[in-house]
């Protein structure tokens, strides 16, 4: 069990740290005391952080100095195990990512509409995962948990009962990607009607349950629709 970290220690924590040398590995897997905890944790954010800036010329961030025009707005879960590097290997500039528990448009709307009606994205994209914590709470019933977590699951609805039961649960992360699409079409019916918004629906598979290899991203709806066959001719769906 990981031991909580007194928000007290930061300051003394930080100060150390920074004037440490910045060794990347060895202490990231340490589950000693919560300053060594806090300090792999931070340590192995800046020595990446250093990499990034080493591996990228300042002109690399020219154009988001400038401004930024992301192709897609993408919703996806809160999820530590969901990440844009598996979507995308340049998300720079690129993707408008909104992270909340669920990937739901009711608890995200504001973020969402201003991807779509102010930075005008083309692409609007729920992706739901496998195993997602926000689905099987809600399938098993969280009355006793904490007000505020409380409220932002209080607007997911799925089908199943049963958590412990993987189809079940994986069913329902579909059918909450579904629902979260379906939201999304009657706020950006105009949108949609007029050609200028694609919402998408997917799944990223980390469990492989649709036995289509790990970490694969299923798409499972365009624009409310839900047939795998004809999904893939939509024309929103490149064609190989």
């Amino acid at each position: 069990m990981k031991t909580m970290i007194s928000r007290t220690l930061i300051p003394v924590l930080l100060t150390s740290l920074l004037a440490a040398p910045a060794v990347a590995g060895s202490e990231y897997q340490s589950h000693g005391d919560e300053i060594t905890q806090v300090r792999a944790v931070v340590k192995n954010l800046l020595v990446d952080n250093a990499a990034f800036i080493k591996a990228h010329k300042g002109s690399y961030f020219d154009p988001m100095v400038k401004g930024q025009q992301p192709r897609a707005t993408v919703v996806t879960c809160s999820d530590s195990r969901v990440h844009t590097h598996a979507l995308d290997k340049t998300p720079d500039g690129d993707l408008f990512m909104i992270r909340e528990i669920g990937n739901q448009h009711a608890t995200g709307e504001g973020s969402i509409e201003y991807g779509v009606r102010h930075l005008n994205t083309p692409v609007l994209m729920f992706i739901g995962h496998s195993s997602c914590g926000a689905v099987k709470a809600v399938m098993g019933g969280y009355a006793g948990i904490e007000p505020a977590i409380k409220k932002e699951l209080d607007t997911l609805q799925v089908p199943g009962k049963n958590p412990k039961d993987d189809k079940e649960v994986m069913a329902s992360v579909e059918a909450n990607v579904n629902n979260q699409v379906t939201s999304a079409l009657q706020k950006y019916d105009a949108e949609v009607k007029a050609g200028t918004l694609t919402v998408i629906g997917a799944v990223y598979d980390f469990r492989n349950d649709y036995k289509q290899g790990n970490g694969r991203l299923v798409v499972v709806n365009v624009n409310g629709e839900t047939d795998g066959a004809k999904i893939k001719q939509a024309p929103a769906m490149p064609k190989k």
